[in-house]
């Protein structure tokens, strides 16, 4: 404690304080817990307010047993204390409750010691005590002030963490009836806004996560949902996802993959959160790059291409038809060519440079393929069709390393 020599200081542990002191201390206490009231309350306005109010006179109860409690034990170290631990509860719970941080009640407790620690020294000086007991009371006070703010502590988060958890649930609740899809229950997501002090945006952005034990809700912006508790872990940002939400989510998800969803009406947020999960899992196919934070709005085609894999082997079987009677090889080799001329329409010199084989050969594959799909390849309609399909069939093969 700053200007307090500590026993380390002194060369040699401090002992405890001679029961005696104890009876020069208790004929001071009525002044001195009329003193640390005015110091404190003058420096934090608040609590005078307090003590005019109903909850004064237990105020000036536990403020008594901190100080009594505390010359009790120096007279009996085995004194007991179970009013004064329960007063220092109910006072950080009391803080709690406010929705204040423990800041100044820890204040007050720090300037209560210091005035008693004046105090004590003026009855040093009258009673000509020795610096070893003054340093030794100075001591023993600000340990005993740590107890009370430890005591304190265990109050305040025992409210905190009940209420926390009931505020986790319904938030959970509310993010769970907003995925629900449409029709959106407006009622009861209204009524969960209210509980939870949550405003429901017009557009939202969400998140799919891997699941993780590095998940820190501590570090998740206060106005974004999160369930961290689902097997497919998801967050709710309202509004767009920006450089932001981005830091928030590296300094939130550290190492963890996720996700980001479009940026959709709220009434869409459950196709927000499909898409980001199909890409998370298009990444552990190999369809997708990996990366830390991956937006969906950089995949959206590869999305759409790979959306019905049952329908993609459906449009690939018509589409393909006039090659089924072909050897595997064969095929393959044709499709690939089909596949470069329908991306770039270049001429067999360049097309030949892609497919690392001589133009002649080019050619040769282009009049096979003319005479196998006929006017399919002319009309625009059935060659966007076959290009899609061999798009999609393309994206499909890096997953499984299975021919085209």
């Amino acid at each position: 404690m700053p200007g307090v020599a500590q026993p380390s200081e002194l060369g040699e542990p401090l002992g405890p304080l001679p029961q005696e002191f104890a009876t020069i201390v208790r004929p001071e206490l009525p002044s001195l817990i009329k003193e640390i009231g005015l110091e404190v309350t003058r420096a934090y306005p608040e609590y005078a307010r307090l003590l005019e109010g109903p909850y004064g006179q237990g105020i000036r109860v536990g403020v008594e047993q901190s100080i009594s409690v505390f010359v009790d034990q120096v007279a009996e170290p085995a004194a007991p204390s179970a009013l004064r631990d329960e007063m220092c509860r109910r006072f950080g719970r009391f803080e709690a409750y406010e929705g204040r941080s423990l800041d100044q009640l820890q204040g007050a407790y720090r300037l209560g010691a210091r005035v008693a620690l004046r105090r004590a020294k003026k009855i040093g000086r009258r009673y000509n005590l020795s610096p070893t007991m003054m340093l030794t009371f100075a001591d023993a006070l600000f340990s005993y002030v740590d107890e009370l703010e430890a005591l304190s502590r265990e109050g305040y988060l025992e409210v905190r963490s009940a209420s926390d958890d009931h505020t986790d649930t319904l938030r959970r609740r509310l993010l769970h009836l907003i995925l629900a899809g449409r029709p959106v229950p407006r009622v009861a997501i209204a009524e969960l806004c209210e509980q939870t002090g949550w405003t429901l945006p017009d557009e939202v952005t969400l998140v799919a996560v891997r699941p993780s034990p590095d998940l820190d809700r501590l570090a998740i912006d206060r106005d974004v949902l999160v369930d961290f508790t689902d097997p497919q872990p998801h967050l709710l940002i309202p509004g767009p996802f920006d450089d932001m939400r981005r830091r928030m989510l590296e300094h939130a998800l550290p190492g963890v993959r996720a996700a980001i969803g479009l940026t959709v009406p709220a009434s869409l947020a459950s196709d927000s959160v499909r898409w980001a999960r199909r890409v998370l899992e298009l990444v552990d196919a190999g369809v997708i790059e990996d990366a830390p934070a991956i937006l969906c709005d950089d995949h959206l085609i590869t999305l759409w291409l790979l959306s019905d894999p049952v329908l993609l082997d459906q449009l690939a079987r018509r589409e393909l038809a006039p090659m089924a009677n072909i050897s595997v090889n064969r095929r393959e080799r044709l499709i690939e060519t089909l596949r470069i001329w329908l991306d770039t329409r270049g001429t067999a010199a360049q097309m030949g440079e892609l497919l690392d084989v001589h133009p002649q050969t080019v050619r040769y594959r282009m009049r096979n393929l003319e005479s196998i799909f006929g006017d399919q390849l002319v009309d625009p309609e059935a060659r966007f069709s076959t290009e899609t399909v061999l798009r999609a069939m393309q994206l499909r093969a890096r997953s499984n390393d299975t021919p085209i």
